[in-house]
């Protein structure tokens, strides 16, 4: 049993994960004898690649469902990917076009064929990113979004909605991408603020000479326009509520309708409705009845609606537009103004707001019971402050639209009688043949897919076998938390939500735990176009996986945000050098002890000393504050914890405590101090493994054989009878006399080989007696020569220097600390310097060209400096004055 000397990560993780998969550590069975924990993973796109926000994302579901494997619980973390539509046809596309090949040569069966050996080559990249993480998923049931059981889910649920009048096909505004033609979901649109413009305009009131000027940032669709809208409370235009202005261009009469929709206070307070070409105005169209003209193509042309624009570009038509505005003494003024401007996610195109026939979810009915369940506690945010955001898109939610124009995903099992029109929906074992309606054999299916959220709305459960009702769906269903970032609550928790309470009965977890992003060193998102990611794989390959880990976990609180630092994770790094070592010290004394024939095997409570129980109850509490911490999900704050213990409590403190008995064989304690050692590096370490699990795994099998992976051992709890609280009381008071003693001695610049008398002084009995049996520890962190402890100050020299702790003074003599002639020499010398310094500051400070043209920083640090080296100099001559007393 051994360690290498330096801690080498490369050498040890990839043995210990094939290790841990080798003994199918991961894997879970139904057993009813415990009680399960589960967690589904959020899918990674198979485009993906491992990036910071997946990291931190994998490593906190790791640590959670580590520590509850060790806790006893049948724990499930079930892995897969997404198919993710868009994404991976863009890759196929890419490849095509350098091939010269459009996807409709090709034809959809050979795209499909071309789609799912790109999924077969580099589907399972991000897989094995994620366990160079230690991600300790269940990757036997590793489940993909297409499979043949997601599939039958996602048409199941297809199917029953559109039954239940859920799900139906209508002309609703959607996000639209004229490059990669087809819709797009909320979630694939970015948001960026751009320069851009304002254009007043001037619309005539017919049958006056009025005019009611609006602004618009896309005059191009004036020519879909089909009313002026104005707020009903607004005195400037009630008059004209009802009235028709004459629209530009265009020459047709529209009217002027009253809708709170309209803002009085931004722009004009009269807006230009165009219900085909924006969501807001969709609405206003409904609430008035308003005509909707599309007047824009697929490709973001402009349609035959637009009359002689028809075939410009949408940009070109706005050129030739604002020109013709203008031509006629229309446009009013142009303003620069900045706004946010929807791309999609993909492509970086700008994307048109349109109305297009797509298939849609009625939304109302199925949001009211994802309302009620975070209402009355079915479901809870870690942070509670994602509550308003979970309720807030709920309580303002529209239809979702759910076709896609792509060919890579779940095709829509609806089919169309080409003759008369009918649309059947079905599913594929039940696909018509005929018309139900005319009889006619002329069926063809739906040419889109669906949204790619569709299927991963439904991932709590698909994955566990539904619709058939399996073992592990009872056993497993619900899952016990999700852990996601807070840019997608809206786009895939809520979506499951509702999902699992329709379809399962019951929410598909009990609670969200959400993060925040990963950004680089100065505050910004990671990203391609700034070039400040970081690769994940990168900094494994650097410094380790538990170091990576560490790093993200360490300060990290739910829903906030975190800055990498590359200072961080080679704090980090340390911080598993120091385990690594601490371990290597306990393991070659217990050699030694072996070899002088001194056995641990019958250590009782009762032989510990005061130290020991110390740190054995310091260990105690640690297991039952990190697992409240845990369960509260408050994981940076429990890694705290650990590190504090273990860097300074059991490294700093409890080994220097213990040298002197494991160096002494006839240390009638040493067995003892070998037990707690090791009692306390093993609690330790479980602890730590969620957090850690490469490093702790390589410890733990090496310093114990009864057990033959940490995974698997069991999670340290708290026990009464391992709870010393007068001994850690007493170890405390010694700890605070050593910390004042050594800053008396770093304060007069004393070097640890320099060793001088130490005398306690207390009144109090209970405290003399904490020193003298702590005296052999005491000493050696004190850097004493001799150890007195006395009640009063009798025998105590003049100049002995002190600390003062509570109900004690610890003094020591003067001239045993330092040379009194070096240290007069010592300080005349600082007096001098302090003396130039003074003059220096004084003197830069008393010019009258350096107080008027410095900056005011400058003079501010010299008042600064003159300030402290004033205090320098008075504490000093106090020294010097006490030392010639």
């Amino acid at each position: 049993m051994q360690l290498e000397k330096n801690y080498n990560p490369s050498a040890i993780e990839d043995k210990l994960y094939q290790k841990w998969l080798d003994h199918k550590y991961f894997h879970a069975e139904v057993d009813r004898s415990k009680k399960p924990f589960t967690i589904v993973i959020p899918p990674p796109n198979i485009t993906g690649q491992l990036h910071m926000g997946h990291a931190l994302d994998n490593t906190l579901q790791d640590i959670l469902i580590r520590s509850k494997r060790m806790q006893g619980y049948n724990a499930l973390w079930q892995p897969g990917t997404d198919h993710a539509s868009i994404a991976t046809e863009v890759k196929i596309l890419e490849k095509l076009k350098e091939e010269g090949i459009s996807k409709k040569d090709l034809g959809r069966e050979a795209f499909l064929e071309r789609a799912w050996d790109w999924k077969k080559e580099y589907g399972g990249r991000i897989i094995s990113q994620l366990k160079k993480l230690g991600s300790s998923c269940d990757w036997d049931r590793e489940r993909f979004t297409m499979d043949e059981g997601c599939n039958k889910a996602v048409e199941e649920v297809f199917v029953r909605l559109h039954e239940k009048g859920l799900i139906y096909k209508g002309a609703r505004i959607i996000n639209w991408c004229p490059v990669c033609k087809t819709s797009i979901s909320d979630a694939e649109v970015e948001y960026e603020d751009q320069a851009g413009h304002f254009w007043h305009i001037n619309y005539p009131v017919v049958g006056s000479d009025e005019m009611v000027e609006i602004a618009t940032t896309r005059p191009e669709t004036m020519l879909g326009d089909t009313a002026v809208a104005v707020h009903p409370e607004d005195e400037r235009y009630q008059h004209l509520i009802g009235k028709k202005v004459l629209l530009p261009i265009v020459n047709k009469e529209i009217p002027v309708v009253a809708d709170e929709y309209v803002d009085k206070e931004f722009g004009t307070g009269a807006v230009k409705i165009t219900p085909a070409h924006d969501p807001n105005d969709f609405e206003v169209g409904k609430r008035h009845n308003l005509e909707q003209i599309n007047i824009m193509n697929d490709d973001a042309t402009i349609n035959e609606n637009g009359g002689k624009y028809a075939g410009m570009d949408r940009y070109e038509a706005r050129k030739a537009i604002v020109e013709e505005l203008d031509r006629l003494g229309l446009l009013v003024r142009i303003e620069d103004y900045n706004h946010n401007v929807g791309t999609h996610d993909r492509c970086k195109t700008t994307v048109e707001p349109l109305i297009k026939q797509q298939w849609f979810v009625k939304m109302e009915e199925l949001a009211k019971p994802a309302v009620t369940a975070l209402k009355k506690g079915d479901l809870k945010f870690v942070p509670e402050r994602f509550d308003k955001t979970y309720l807030h898109w709920l309580e303002n939610i529209r239809d979702w639209c759910i076709s896609r124009q792509l060919w890579w995903g779940h095709r829509i099992p609806a089919y169309y009688c080409q003759d008369c029109g009918e649309i059947m929906v079905a599913r594929k074992a039940d696909a018509p043949k005929t018309c139900c309606k005319c009889g006619s054999h002329h069926i063809v299916q739906d040419e889109d897919t669906l949204d790619t959220w569709f299927s991963s709305a439904l991932w709590p459960f698909s994955t566990l076998g539904w619709p058939d009702k399996t073992e592990d769906l009872d056993y497993f269903y619900p899952t016990n938390v999700l852990v996601t970032g807070y840019d997608i609550i809206f786009f895939w928790v809520i979506r499951m939500v509702f999902s699992g309470l329709e379809h399962m009965g019951e929410v598909p977890f009990d609670t969200v735990l959400i993060h925040g992003l990963v950004r680089d060193s100065q505050g910004r998102k990671m990203s391609k176009s700034l070039g400040n990611g970081i690769d994940p794989l990168e900094v494994i390959d650097k410094y380790g996986a538990d170091a990576l880990r560490f790093t993200l976990v360490t300060g990290n609180a739910p829903g906030n945000d975190m800055r990498f630092y590359w200072e961080r994770v080679e704090a980090s790094r340390n911080f598993a050098n120091k385990v690594w070592n601490a371990s290597r010290f306990m393991l070659m004394n217990f050699e030694q002890a072996e070899e002088a024939g001194i056995s641990i095997d019958n250590v009782t409570l009762d032989d510990l000393t005061q130290a020991d129980k110390w740190i054995l109850s310091k260990a105690n509490t640690l297991a039952k504050d990190v697992t409240a911490n845990m369960d509260k999900y408050e994981l940076g704050i429990a890694v705290q914890k650990l590190y504090d213990f273990i860097w300074e409590e059991f490294c700093d403190w409890y080994i220097e405590i213990v040298k002197p008995r494991l160096y002494n064989n006839e240390d009638t304690t040493k067995a003892a101090a070998l037990w707690t050692l090791k009692t306390v590096l093993i609690q330790a370490l479980k602890l730590l493994h969620p957090y850690m699990p490469f490093i702790t795994e390589e410890i733990f099998c090496n310093v114990q054989e009864e057990e033959e992976s940490i995974m698997i051992s069991s999670w340290p709890e708290y026990r009464e009878e391992w709870n010393f609280e007068a001994d850690e009381n007493a170890v405390e008071t010694i700890k605070e006399a050593v910390r004042g003693i050594r800053n008396v001695r770093t304060g007069m610049n004393v070097p640890p080989s320099k060793k001088a008398k130490v005398i306690v002084v207390s009144e109090s009995e209970a405290v003399r007696r904490i020193f003298e049996d702590g005296k052999v520890f005491f000493a050696t962190l004190a850097h004493a020569s001799d150890v007195l402890i006395q009640a009063d100050k009798t025998g105590i020299e003049k100049d002995a220097v002190s600390a003062v702790i509570h109900q004690a003074v610890i003094y020591m003599p003067f001239a045993e600390l330092v040379d009194i002639g070096e240290e007069k020499a010592r300080l005349a010398k600082e007096e001098e310097k302090l003396h130039k310094e003074i003059a220096r500051a004084s003197g830069m400070l008393n010019n009258p060209n350096f107080v008027s043209k410095a900056p005011e920083a400058k003079i501010q640090a010299e008042r600064d400096k003159l300030e402290k080296y004033t205090q320098m100099l008075k504490q000093v001559e106090e020294r010097l004055e006490a030392l010639n007393g």
